[in-house]
């Protein structure tokens, strides 16, 4: 009866948010509730791959950075490829011969993220699926002979339990049509109404993505964009409706960080206060690129200290983390990358519960110690970013739970209470020895209280 009760109410909820009609404003847009897998999910992969791997330098900017007349850009090519050579030549090498999507997918498994989003297009205008709008610029008529997004999407739909989505940026730096539009000062739309909108709905269409993360809008507002014509058509009508998500990036001007689904506000956000907003830290594993670059060095990567640093600072602050990888032009994923994402799932397999399915607790920190609060039902949870020396740890604001309330905590991975002392308006927490303790990089303390941790809210 309970379960046939919960299907009932489930199906009402689905009923009424399919019953409601966006307009294209961004008063009845930004209305749409948040689909609530993405703020339970918290973790996601970010993949930037594209004709911009072959040369695999500088940055995924390398087209428009040569074409600036860049000085390292130049010379890399004067030094390495025959005079002559365009760009778009690099789209024959992107061959993609070690590219096997149903790995990529089990190592995105195991790296304990919840969603993934690959480039489908960047804004050298190169498609990664066979477009019937960028003819002979695709990986079906140039490069790898290949549907790389729907290849990708079937693998981790098929293999995995991870969400898939879909980053589409809408200007192309050298599209005549783009530049032509640029010219008249966006008076006229040609590259909006014949190339943007019609990928927009090819890629919802045909891959069903349930993130649409837009990018490359900055050079004309959402007006020229049609953005808001096709948020409205994506809530209401497309086959994704009832569970995809957007970000901020519809247009110049007072849209970023303001209007959409969830906030991004600029690449690598990491605000460390909480936010009224949902909001996502796209950031990247190599500190200078979001494309793969050959000429990296060991130092360029984050540790995994890092990384799991910066996921308790976003979740903390009600954010979401992003990490960004970049795969070579033969369709393989470096293994630094791989042990950095190997790395975050061996963390997550121990302390997950701290990150998934949380809550912003009423503190997001210490003051004086590196340790940050997440928070569910009846749990906060401290995530401490350095073992504490003398295995004695001080919080302060951690005290608040204990009023009125009996609290019981141990370390994720060791299951056995820690000793806690109330001491000069602190709790001093004594750690075990390291050696019985199963994670690394960073450790959790688990406060259960005897009733709702967010009545303190």
């Amino acid at each position: 009866m309970f379960r046939r009760l919960s299907l009932l109410l489930a199906f009402l909820v689905v009923a009424l948010t399919s019953a409601v009609k966006y307009r294209a404003t961004w008063e009845s847009i930004d209305s749409r509730p948040l689909p609530k897998w993405y703020d339970e999910a918290k973790f996601g992969i970010f993949i930037h791959w594209g004709v911009y791997s072959v040369p695999s330098f500088g940055t995924e900017w390398f087209w428009s950075n040569l074409n600036s007349g860049a000085s390292q850009y130049v010379q890399f090519m004067k030094n390495n490829y025959p005079p002559g050579h365009t760009y778009q030549e690099f789209a024959h090498d992107f061959k993609t011969e070690f590219f096997q999507p149903k790995e990529w997918a089990k190592l995105f498994q195991k790296s304990g993220a919840r969603y993934v989003v690959l480039t489908s297009k960047h804004h050298e205008g190169y498609t990664m699926w066979p477009s019937t709008y960028s003819f002979s610029w695709n990986s079906k008529d140039v490069g790898p002979h290949r549907d790389l997004v729907g290849e990708l999407a079937n693998a981790i739909r098929n293999t995995t339990d991870l969400r898939f989505g879909l980053y589409h940026s809408l200007y192309e730096w050298f599209n005549p049509m783009f530049l032509s539009d640029k010219a008249s000062n966006f008076e006229s739309d040609e590259f909006v109404q014949k190339k943007v909108l019609p990928e927009l709905h090819e890629i919802v269409n045909k891959y069903r993505p349930e993130i649409v993360w837009s990018d490359g809008e900055w050079e004309a507002n959402d007006t020229y964009w049609k953005s808001k014509e096709f948020l409205a058509w994506l809530y209401n009508e497309s086959p994704v409706k009832d569970t995809v998500v957007t970000n901020d990036r519809w247009g110049s001007g007072p849209v970023i960080c303001q209007h959409g689904g969830f906030y991004t506000c600029a690449d690598r956000y990491n605000p460390g206060v909480l936010q009224a907003h949902k909001w996502e830290n796209a950031m990247t594993i190599d500190a200078h690129s979001w494309g793969y670059r050959r000429n990296a060095n060991i130092g360029d990567y984050l540790t995994t200290h890092q990384l799991i640093a910066t996921l308790t600072k976003t979740v903390s602050c009600g954010g979401n983390l992003l990490m960004n990888v970049g795969p070579t032009s033969e369709g393989t994923i470096s293994p630094i990358f791989q042990e950095r994402l190997l790395d975050m799932g061996k963390w997550l397999n121990i302390n997950g519960e701290a990150i998934y399915n949380t809550q912003p607790w009423i503190h997001q920190n210490e003051t004086l110690t590196n340790v940050w609060y997440t928070s569910n039902t009846n749990s906060v949870y401290a995530i401490v970013l350095n073992w504490p020396k003398d295995n004695l740890l001080r919080l302060e604001k951690i005290t608040k739970l204990f009023e009125n309330e009996h609290v019981s905590a141990y370390i994720l991975g060791q299951n056995e209470n820690v000793e806690m002392n109330l001491l000069n308006n602190a709790l001093q927490v004594t750690f075990p020895d390291k050696s019985t303790v199963q994670s690394e990089w960073a450790w959790v303390i688990k406060f259960k209280t005897s009733s709702s941790a967010n009545n303190l809210l």
